[in-house]
């Protein structure tokens, strides 16, 4: 029996998806086929997947939401694992806190505002953040001055070897979009958050408010992208940079930076993987030519 008639005996009739169209599940719309997309209802389901990829020596991968990948034209050998949906529960008090446990594959946006409505401080600059929790966890995602490092305690992860294990926070090496998840051969199963209550719940109401206001008026949400493209270059704005290089709606096919905001390329209507990728190399080539800088992607590349 070969990894795909396996694969179909640890998941529901109907449920494994095989040349699964990766633009259906990224949100810059754009991929081409995974050789097999699942996704796991549980722990044990996703072990046993990793595992069986493993043993067979077939490349897997973890997603989220999809929210921060450039999938190649060609897809994705082997098994795309995308994690369920999750939820978050309160566990407790502890040192002055209120710890909370959310689920990876929860949407961290999602989080954030529930926390946030709730009088929750420490949150309210990811309520616009459109990974999941996982995914956040990965890159330490941030926005507006806010980290996930700045409020997370720990996580449990699937490592490698099939054990599911606690880390405090301090274990991920957590830095600007940066963790030690993918070089350790970790899978976040959840994170544990220590949230202060506020004293003003109307003024964390406003603020929140007032983010979301700011994204809709600053950001190109009207197209598909896939969040920021570059990493904020230290003592500089990527956006900044890119517009004061003359590149503000220049554009290969249907992949072009964003007129509304120069960190961002967006995807017109039928930008393909390579457009994308000529379009990222273009501008880096230009801004290093004019400014000496060298952007470096946020974007995760897939496939290539």
């Amino acid at each position: 029996m070969d990894w795909k008639e396996t694969i179909q005996t640890i998941y529901p009739e109907g449920s494994v998806f095989f040349e699964e169209p990766m633009c259906r599940h990224t949100t810059f719309r754009i991929g081409g086929p995974a050789e097999c997309y699942v996704i796991p209802s549980d722990s044990e389901q996703l072990r046993r997947t990793i595992a069986l990829c493993m043993e067979q020596e077939v490349p897997y991968l973890v997603i989220g939401n999809g929210s921060n990948l450039l999938v190649s034209d060609a897809g994705i050998r082997g098994v795309v694992i995308r994690q369920a949906e999750g939820v978050y529960r309160v566990l407790g008090e502890q040192n002055g806190v209120t710890l909370f446990r959310a689920d990876a594959g929860m949407l961290f946006s999602s989080f954030a505002k529930a926390v946030s409505r709730d009088g929750y401080e420490g949150m309210a600059y990811a309520t616009g953040i459109p990974g999941t929790i996982g995914g956040a966890v990965f890159m330490n995602a941030g926005a507006y001055g806010g980290e996930l490092k700045d409020t997370l305690v720990s996580v449990e992860v699937l490592r490698r070897d099939g054990e599911i294990v606690s880390l405090p926070a301090e274990a991920l090496a957590l830095s600007y979009r940066h963790s030690n998840v993918e070089s350790n051969g970790y899978v976040v199963l959840t994170a544990t958050f220590g949230l202060k209550k506020c004293e003003d719940i109307a003024a964390l109401s406003l603020y929140v408010r007032e983010l979301t206001e700011k994204r809709k008026e600053k950001q190109p949400l009207e197209y598909p992208s896939a969040g920021s493209t570059f990493k904020r270059p230290e003592g500089y704005f990527a956006g900044k940079l890119i517009d004061d290089a003359g590149l503000r709606g220049f554009r290969i096919g249907d992949a072009q930076v964003s007129e509304k905001h120069c960190g961002f390329v967006v995807n017109r209507g039928n930008a393909t993987a390579d457009e994308v990728m000529r379009l990222i190399s273009a501008v880096q080539r230009k801004v290093y030519e004019q400014f000496g800088v060298l952007l470096e992607p946020e974007v995760r590349f897939l496939g290539f």
